[in-house]
């Protein structure tokens, strides 16, 4: 079932070290659709779009045509349709300071729930219910900028999953993690997609990409290459046109292929 979709996308922006005033344009009919318990990679470049276009999905960038949907319903842009957005897609960015602002971390994950008027005990239910699925119940009374960066990462990501999200927009979210945290968070995320909630992931690191993702969409030029992650994680071509390496998976099978004889051969 389809949740969020893109149709027709048309995006750009005027760049300030620009010769002329001419926006610089991003996308141009983009197309993307997001289903119930998805894991997209999104993948590209520096500056290839990763970022702007999970904004457009939040509705943090305003399309200058096309249609952001949910549900199959337009999204405009009217307070009704930003609140019904807002309940269902969030988006995390990839340096928690930019997103943690409150004094403790309880209040910093209550922001949300606060405002969407839930009454006092179903916002501290889901603050408990959320430390706990990401190991930080110990960390409720701190205060987040006192805290390492890896826990800063969880308590933004917490201050999301409250909203109880059905899309859940992922920057870099492995950015300067340890290993150890890495794993706890992809764990996190499975049990997420296991219940249903869709995630897109904006990542670099092609491996992880590899390993977690069932579909990826590559970003080269405005262009978006959607399909099965393994079989575009196999294309050399895709990937060095959009700056990306072969993750090691994609190189180790592919030279098993080329060297395992098959039976009959001498």
């Amino acid at each position: 079932m389809t949740i969020l979709a893109l149709r027709g996308a048309r995006f750009g922006y005027r760049r300030l070290d620009a010769a002329d005033d001419h926006p610089h344009t991003v996308f141009d009919g983009a197309d993307l659709t997001i289903s119930a318990g998805a894991k997209v990679a999104l993948l590209g470049g520096n500056g290839s779009g990763k970022t702007t276009l999970m904004r457009l999905l939040v509705g943090l960038n305003r399309l200058e045509a096309g249609d952001l949907e949910l549900d199959g319903e337009q999204v405009r842009d009217r307070r009704a349709d930003r609140t019904r957005l807002r309940q269902s897609v969030q988006m995390v960015l990839q340096e928690p300071d930019d997103q943690i602002f409150a004094t403790t971390v309880r209040a910093d994950v209550s922001f949300g729930p606060v405002n969407l008027g839930l009454d006092r005990d179903e916002v501290a239910h889901r603050v408990d219910q959320t430390l706990a699925a990401l190991g930080i119940t110990d960390l409720a009374d701190r205060v987040p900028h006192h805290l390492s960066f890896g826990q800063r990462k969880k308590v933004a990501l917490a201050g999301a999953l409250a909203m109880r999200p059905r899309v859940l927009l992922l920057d870099e979210p492995t950015a300067g993690l340890d290993p150890i945290s890495c794993s706890e968070l992809l764990a996190a995320l499975e049990g997420l997609c296991s219940a249903g909630t869709a995630i897109v992931m904006a990542t670099h690191d092609v491996d992880l990409a590899w390993a977690w993702a069932d579909e990826a969409v590559v970003l080269s030029n405005g262009t978006l290459t959607r399909g099965p992650a393994h079989r575009l994680l196999h294309d050399e071509k895709l990937l060095a046109a959009a700056r990306l390496t072969t993750p090691w998976g994609a190189a180790v099978s592919r030279h098993l292929a080329r060297t395992v004889r098959q039976p009959g051969d001498v």
